[in-house]
């Protein structure tokens, strides 16, 4: 098999699960998925069955989440599945006195990874050393945010705020829950957490994994081709002589803007995804994933 899945994770699943489940049913090892999500969490999942495995970094960085703020709470893992820490009262807060504070998680901001996440420290993941027991000082990290839109605000108790996050690569909602709860004085944490985007594919596209597992044999007419997937990339059409040259690794002259490239024959076939770079001579198409015939 090649190609992409828009896998739809549901809640109380790890990413590895999934990607687990879906090994079996394609009864492949060549099985990867294209960013974590937390076992709460629920949502896309993309993966990546077969020679896609080494397409994901050509995958659209842009996320979308939807999530549920709750004030209040303060727990080790900035979600609801972590050991509560503290509690306060929210009666005073006000929708008006927290939306003074969402500019301060948008455009290129600096951000803390949770202490239970996936991020390496000294060569080990930061939840296996919080698991241990080891707390470490985790340097903040620039990530991007594009927009934090207003869904609902429900005061009470608990109080919650959830907005919908559209973000690049490597942001943490729960961080900015957890950072959203301390410049209140309240302190919170994420409640809810569903993935609307990711990688380009949308919710409401997507599989449940329930569905693959009632019926493994529609796996394949889920499976979504690099042609789609990486619609995004500029795409190069070769020849059958360049063809043959691309296919021994060899250096290509062409006429597209640095960057990745998407490479397929004449007759439609998919054969990779190049790199252009400016030389002194012209623009060179560089090959990085390079497809063997039979898509290997």
């Amino acid at each position: 098999m090649l190609g992409f899945l828009n896998l739809h994770k549901p809640e109380g699943w790890t990413s590895h699960d999934c990607v687990a489940k879906i090994r079996r049913l394609a009864q492949t090892r060549r099985v990867g998925h294209g960013g974590t999500l937390d076992p709460l969490a629920t949502g896309v999942l993309p993966l990546a069955l077969g020679a896609a495995t080494r397409l994901l970094p050509y995958l659209p960085k842009r996320k979308q989440y939807r999530g549920t703020i709750r004030f209040g709470v303060v727990t080790a893992t900035d979600d609801l599945g972590g050991e509560i820490l503290r509690e306060t009262e929210t009666g005073p807060l006000t929708l008006e006195a927290l939306w003074r504070y969402q500019g301060d998680f948008l455009g290129a901001i600096q951000q803390i990874p949770p202490q239970f996440s996936a991020v390496h420290q000294d060569g080990r993941r930061l939840y296996d050393l919080a698991r241990a027991g080891i707390t470490v000082d985790v340097p903040p990290r620039e990530v991007e945010v594009f927009a934090i839109e207003l869904i609902e605000w429900r005061p009470g108790a608990p109080a919650e705020l959830e907005v919908e996050i559209t973000c690049g690569e490597g942001v943490y909602i729960r961080s900015i829950a957890r950072d959203w709860g301390e410049k209140m004085g309240t302190g919170a944490t994420l409640a809810r957490l569903e993935r609307r985007l990711s990688g380009g594919m949308a919710l409401e596209e997507s599989v449940p994994l329930a569905v693959l597992l009632e019926n493994p044999e529609a796996l394949p007419n889920w499976l979504i081709s690099p042609q789609v997937a990486l619609a995004h990339l500029p795409r190069l059409t070769l020849e059958e002589p360049e063809v043959r040259r691309w296919r021994q690794g060899q250096r290509l002259p062409c006429g597209l803007e640095p960057g990745p490239a998407l490479i397929q024959s004449a007759g439609g076939e998919f054969l990779g995804v190049g790199e252009t770079k400016n030389q002194e001579d012209g623009a060179v198409l560089h090959p990085k994933v390079v497809l063997t015939e039979g898509g290997a």
